[in-house]
């Protein structure tokens, strides 16, 4: 069946439009649903109309890959649990980078002595291999960091930047001299230059920067998938490949600027510290105050106000469907609930945002930072579940502390903080925190779940 080079033009459009709006929904938990249907069915028409092209000859290598893309995708989709969706969305990166690199190489091999290879093409090859390179190293260092199968501390050695910089340059380079004389050698050593590049780009990047480095990776993928589409002639792939790498940026951007952090720095330098030695020397001369249960129970339900921040610790613990529970029976008691989302709470943007709709949290309950920072001076109670820096004072108060700068959610100012804690170790970024041993801190210790759970049945009286 032929059809008209309009109506797949027409199509691609349509899905690019669709795309749009799939972006544009998942601005706000309220209209995440819409904008996840709307990307599935621009997804739907493109590769509808792209399955329909007529240049396509055989639909054997096709119909393999989509049966194994799509097992492997449902598995993913049935297995993975929230808490580990970072580290899932870092992995996916990877493989679109690795594609990118694929699709150069293929495309290199099958043009070479056809007298079809171009200057243009050149280019758009080392640009797709490169960027593509960097994205899957990069991606599977995030990956290992967020997995914890690494460190999260920083990798940092003298002359780092010096030699990432003689890396880009090498890579640059390289391309200059594969679109003058394209043979496979320069082609090869700048996708491995790039490869390592990835690599050395991501390990000085500390466990608090993580979010940022996901978006990144976000941000590279896309612009490995526009590359990739100049390469094949595909229009979509570039409009597709543009709007993930734009958007990628500007969340980079508006990550960094909640951070208060340069894009740069965080890209170019270390962030954090060991997180032994940031435990053991703030708690060996300091005590803290460790609450029951049925302690901060009877507080809670004599108090009017009461903000609910979650962490990472809530992700781990599985803990946002007993948190519902938790708001619920408060605010059948008359307690005003609400919840404070820090943008890096967890370890991609918007992680406890998903965790709470998951849980069906209300969403005129849950409020941004910039939004409820100022209510908390007049909260009785502030409740921290497994939260760490993102209420950690030092990042205002100790310019030593390499949290200083970084806008943070002010539970400290609560009349009570309650903090559910499995044990003083410090947050992802290896820095102890300071509220832990502030006059109007307690810590409850044990599983989040557990003690949400435990939190629940005392304020139902069972």
């Amino acid at each position: 069946m032929n059809f008209h080079p309009d109506v797949f033009a027409l199509a691609y459009l349509i899905a690019t439009v669709l795309f749009i709006f799939g972006l544009k929904g998942l601005a706000s938990p309220k209209t995440a649903l819409g904008g996840n249907r709307a990307a599935m069915a621009g997804m739907v028409v493109a590769v509808v109309a792209t399955l329909l092209d007529p240049s396509i000859q055989s639909y054997g290598w096709i119909a393999a890959g989509l049966g194994v893309g799509g097992v492997i995708g449902t598995l993913l989709a049935l297995k993975i649990a929230m808490t580990a969706m970072p580290q899932l969305v870092a992995a996916l990166h990877s493989f679109v980078g690795l594609s990118a690199v694929f699709v150069a190489i293929g495309t290199y091999l099958s043009h070479v002595g056809t007298g079809e290879i171009s200057a243009v093409l050149l280019v758009e090859l080392s640009l797709g291999s490169a960027i593509g390179a960097i994205t899957f190293t990069g991606s599977v260092i995030a990956f290992g960091k967020l997995q914890e199968l690494i460190g999260s501390n920083p990798l940092v050695f003298r002359g780092q930047h010096i030699l990432n910089l003689l890396l880009g340059l090498s890579i640059v380079g390289l391309a200059i001299y594969f679109t003058t004389n394209p043979v496979l050698g320069p082609f090869l050593a700048l996708t491995l230059i790039s490869f390592l590049l990835g690599v050395l780009l991501i390990v000085p990047i500390g466990g608090a920067d993580m979010p940022v480095v996901v978006s990144m990776l976000n941000s590279y993928s896309g612009w490995a998938a526009s590359a990739t589409g100049f390469t094949l002639g595909n229009n979509l792939l570039i409009a597709t490949g543009a709007l993930v790498g734009s958007s990628g940026a500007i969340l980079s951007y508006i990550m960094c600027k909640a951070m208060n952090r340069s894009f740069f720095s965080v890209i170019l330098g270390g962030f954090g510290g060991d997180s032994e030695s940031a435990s053991t020397s703030q708690t060996a001369h300091k005590g803290v105050r460790a609450a029951a249960v049925e302690d901060a129970a009877y507080m809670l339900e004599n108090s009017e106000r009461v903000i609910i921040v979650p962490g990472y610790g809530m992700a781990v613990a599985q803990a946002q469907h007993a948190v519902k529970e938790f708001y619920q029976v408060l605010s059948e008691k008359g307690v005003d609930v609400k919840f404070a989302i820090h943008p890096v709470a967890g370890r991609m943007p918007g992680h406890m945002n998903v965790l709470l709709a998951e849980a069906d949290i209300p969403y005129d309950a849950v409020f941004e930072m910039d939004e409820i920072n100022g209510e908390f001076a007049s909260t009785d109670i502030s409740l921290v579940i497994g939260a760490n820096d993102v209420v950690n004072p030092a990042a205002k108060k100790d310019k030593a502390s390499p949290l200083y700068g970084m806008p943070i959610l002010d539970a400290y100012r609560s009349r009570q903080v309650f903090i559910l804690k499995r044990s003083m170790k410090p947050g992802y970024s290896g820095v102890d925190n300071e509220l832990f041993y502030y006059d109007n801190t307690s810590i409850i210790f044990g599983d989040a779940k557990a003690t949400i759970e435990g939190l629940v049945a005392a304020l139902r009286g069972e």
